[in-house]
Formats: C-alpha cells, sequence, structure tokens
C-alpha cells in the first residue's frame, strides 16, 4: 500500500457497551482517517475511550453503528473468517502485558505466529534471528520470558508482532508497565520501525512522551475526538 492512501477509517462509529441494565457509551460518533506510513498517537484521560478506539483500529471488535474500512474493505460486513485472514495479515499487536508464554523461549514465542503461517524451519530460523537483532536482543533468544527484564520481554513482543511482517503495529500501552528510561527505549524501537521500516504505527497511551514520537497525534475527551493534531 502505497503511503499517503488511506489505511484505516472509522466513519461516523460509536460503541455501547451493555452493563445490565445499563447501557455505557464508549465511543460517540467518532470520525478518523488514519493514513498509510504514518505514527499515530492515541491519547486521552482514563476513561476517554482508549481502549474501545484501540479494539476497533484492531478490527478486535465491531461498532454499535457506523462502519470501518480495513484497506477499503468495510470491516462490518464481513464473515468473522475473513475478518480474522485480513486482521492478522494486515495488524501486529503490543500490549502492556506482554503475553508470552513462560514455558518457551523467547525465540520459540517470536517463532509461534510463523508456525501458524506453516513457514519451513529454515525460514522460520532465518526471520526469527533477523527481528531479534531488529529489537536488539540477538544475546537473549533463548532465554525463557522469566529471565528477562520488563523492557526485553516488551522487545520480544514487539519483535513477535512483526513475524508475519504487518503493515500496522498497533500497540496499547506499550510503556505502562514500564520505567521511563526503558519505555522511552520501547517508543524509540516503536520510531525506529516507522521510520527504517515502513510500518505503520499506532501507539494508544495516556504517555504523553508519545508526543515527541508521533506524526500524527488525536486526542479523546468523553468518547469523542477531542482535537487530531498533524505534523508535516
Amino acid at each position: 500500500m502505497n503511503q499517503h492512501e488511506v489505511l484505516l477509517r472509522l466513519k461516523n462509529v460509536s460503541k455501547v457497551y451493555q452493563m445490565g441494565e445499563v447501557e455505557v457509551p464508549a465511543l460517540k460518533e467518532v470520525s478518523v482517517d488514519i493514513m498509510s506510513g504514518d505514527f499515530v498517537a492515541v491519547i486521552g484521560a482514563s476513561g476517554s475511550g482508549k481502549s474501545t478506539m484501540m479494539n476497533l483500529l484492531g478490527c478486535l471488535d465491531l461498532p454499535t453503528s457506523g462502519r470501518i474500512f480495513l484497506k477499503g474493505k468495510d470491516i462490518t460486513r464481513m464473515p468473522e473468517s475473513d475478518l480474522a485472514t485480513l486482521r492478522g495479515g494486515t495488524i501486529g499487536f503490543i500490549f502492556q502485558q506482554y503475553h508470552l508464554i513462560p514455558s518457551i523461549t523467547a525465540f520459540e514465542n517470536v517463532a509461534l505466529p510463523l508456525e501458524f503461517l506453516e513457514y519451513g524451519d529454515a525460514e522460520t530460523t532465518v526471520k526469527v534471528k533477523r527481528l531479534f537483532s531488529l529489537v536488539g536482543l540477538n544475546s537473549k533468544m533463548n532465554n525463557l520470558p522469566t529471565q528477562l527484564s520488563g523492557g526485553e520481554q516488551q522487545r520480544v513482543s514487539i519483535a513477535r508482532s512483526l513475524a508475519a511482517d504487518p503493515e500496522v503495529i498497533l500497540a496499547d500501552e506499550p510503556t505502562g508497565a514500564l520505567d521511563s528510561v526503558t519505555g522511552r527505549n520501547i517508543l524509540e524501537l516503536l520510531h525506529k520501525l516507522w521510520k527504517e521500516e515502513g510500518k505503520t504505527v499506532i501507539v494508544v497511551s495516556h504517555d504523553l512522551r508519545l508526543a515527541k514520537y508521533a506524526r500524527t497525534i488525536i486526542e479523546l475527551k468523553d468518547g469523542r475526538i477531542k482535537d487530531v493534531r498533524r505534523r508535516r
């Protein structure tokens, strides 16, 4: 996909959660375009709708009303199996809690998505080694997650998110569980993936340091877009 094309589009999207008898609106008539090749920060206070926005941008959930387009395809009208294929080939996810499998090595954690895609052993080894080099963890490939620091575990999860070579990296509070220095290192790694690897990066966070790295900042307040700022 060419840079400056619309990769993700939310059109009049609302999301309402049913909590017993009560309806809780989480997002209200949100419309926004995410361009291919952009670095986007979605920021806002707790309760502003960031997590809901992340689930919708990641095509992990569907809106109550409105439409979402991924690569020009309306995901709100797509069978779940087709959506899973499109999502799996387009978006790599990074979470605040690293979601690594503790009983297998860092290498095996990163290789896991390639097993599902039925890559051969030799091709998997080459690809995974390159990813560990990219995230600066060559010496820790054979460690178990419990033998790694928080920042190292997050780097492994970033390597895993890149395994299927997705166009989009979607990160949910990737620095939330890390100290400030390690958090900054993770933001710099995401910036490198955007700048040098050509990834579209979307980071959902309350971490205002993101403003320094992102080219587009989407600020949420009370379930609505308060502001969109784009740098040249």
